[in-house]
């Protein structure tokens, strides 16, 4: 047995620097998708899994439900099965390597809701065998894969690092990013053994450019949390900064620009109406859980957290001042959002602030109509399920609005025929020079 122990980890080693290996993706979406071309781009065989029998069948069509990802690409993919979609997780039994791409959210009291990793577990229960590797790559608190994942292998009879091997490597997609795809940027991990780490390391060289192997699974964890915690905390410090501007008569974006010509010792972060996507207003309260086990307090987390969860209101606030200005009030105004999505040039409006910001003027008896080239229908979302239409932007439509609310700034929007044909518009992006009826929120 021991023998054999020894040769099951070369045995895998050799199979990946061959390329010789099936990989099964658990999760389709924004990241698991991208991460599958990345492997088949390879040359590599991927088995897409997911439960959502809509995904499964627009990938057996070719057809990307996702703006980024080209659905030539994909039908390249799917047309030299080099990518075989799939709900029918028995095909475990035919991979090498299992990677878990699923989400991580909150509960409603900001606590860890590992349900889609435990559901991904159960639906692999009795398919994992020796010879395998599984990689989780959910964002998650430190501990996740050494107390979660872990004894749910030990379980199934398999002895970690000599037979089985597990590994934690964050994601560290950016949907909608030209410069860093998910070939270009550096990999993180930490494996459960020495051998988990030099599969894990000799599989992520196979598509990255540097892998950084860690000391653990708990320190790769927690630098998830760093990289996420530093945006939220630094995002928290400039949306604080601009109503203090703004109230000085400072153009904070004039400032923030001017400071980044200093070639050392600051990054330039920008206000916004708040914190949106699936990584920056979950992934600090993640943390924030795991210090409450230890009795300490994440007061630079908890305190970023509130400023940005505070902007969409700010950004109402600011919205019926500047109506009132016009002897108006938001009650039976007619008002336009620009954007839905959390940020420019993507078809993701998961925790966007958008939606609270129309949630808000709605609740104030506003009357919403939107606009967003990547949602030309307003979407159901989890929290909110507004009955709100789109309209075209065209100098006819736009006079019809009594204020115009930038909340996205994708490139695609019209900025000049937008300043040109609107009443009021209220700039959360600072797009726009200040001016009479534009405000910068």
């Amino acid at each position: 047995m021991e023998q054999n122990n020894e040769i099951i980890p070369k045995i895998l080693l050799k199979k990946i620097k061959n390329k010789d290996i099936n990989i099964g993706i658990i999760g389709m979406g924004y990241v698991g998708l991208p991460l599958s071309f990345a492997f088949c781009k390879k040359g590599i065989h991927v088995i897409g899994f997911d439960t959502n029998e809509k995904v499964i069948n627009s990938l057996k069509e070719s057809k990307s439900y996702i703006n980024h990802i080209s659905s030539n690409e994909l039908k390249k993919y799917i047309n030299n099965k080099l990518l075989i979609p799939s709900n029918n997780f028995k095909n475990i039994n035919n991979v090498d390597v299992i990677i878990v791409c699923v989400p991580t959210p909150l509960n409603k009291n900001k606590s860890p809701d590992l349900n889609f990793i435990k559901s991904s577990l159960n639906s692999i229960r009795g398919y994992l065998h020796e010879g395998q590797t599984l990689i989780l790559e959910s964002t998650t608190y430190p501990g996740t894969t050494e107390e979660v994942i872990k004894p749910f292998i030990q379980n199934e009879g398999l002895d970690i690092g000599k037979n089985f091997f597990l590994i934690y490597s964050p994601e560290r997609e950016d949907p909608g990013n030209k410069i860093y795809a998910v070939t270009d940027i550096p990999k993180i991990l930490g494996g459960c053994s020495k051998n988990c780490d030099l599969i894990g390391k000799e599989l992520y060289s196979i598509i990255s450019p540097q892998v950084v192997v860690l000391s653990s699974p708990k320190a790769a964890e927690m630098t998830k949390l760093v990289e996420n915690i530093h945006r939220s905390v630094n995002i928290g410090l400039v949306n604080e900064l601009k109503p203090i501007s703004e109230s000085l008569g400072i153009d904070i974006y004039e400032v923030i620009k001017a400071a980044s010509t200093k070639p050392f010792g600051f990054t330039p972060f920008f206000p916004g109406p708040g914190l949106g996507g699936h990584c920056i207003p979950i992934d600090p309260f993640y943390l924030t859980w795991k210090a409450k086990e230890y009795g300490i307090q994440t007061k630079f987390i908890e305190l970023a957290g509130e400023i940005n969860s505070s902007m969409p209101k700010y950004v109402v606030n600011n919205v019926s001042n500047a109506l009132n200005n016009i002897c108006k009030s938001v009650k039976n105004s007619k008002i336009l959002i620009l954007g839905l999505a959390y940020k420019k040039n993507i078809d993701d409006a998961r925790e966007s602030p958008s939606l609270e910001i129309i949630n808000l003027l709605l609740k104030m008896g506003a009357k919403i109509n939107y606009n967003d080239p990547y949602f030309p229908v307003f979407p159901k979302f989890r929290k909110f399920d507004f009955n709100i239409k789109s309209v075209t932007i065209n100098k006819t439509n736009l006079k019809m609005f009594d204020c115009i609310v930038l909340v996205t700034d994708h490139d695609l929007f019209d900025y000049k025929l937008i300043k040109d044909n609107s009443k009021l518009i209220v700039d959360t992006r600072g797009k726009y020079v200040l001016s009479d009826n534009i405000i910068r929120s």
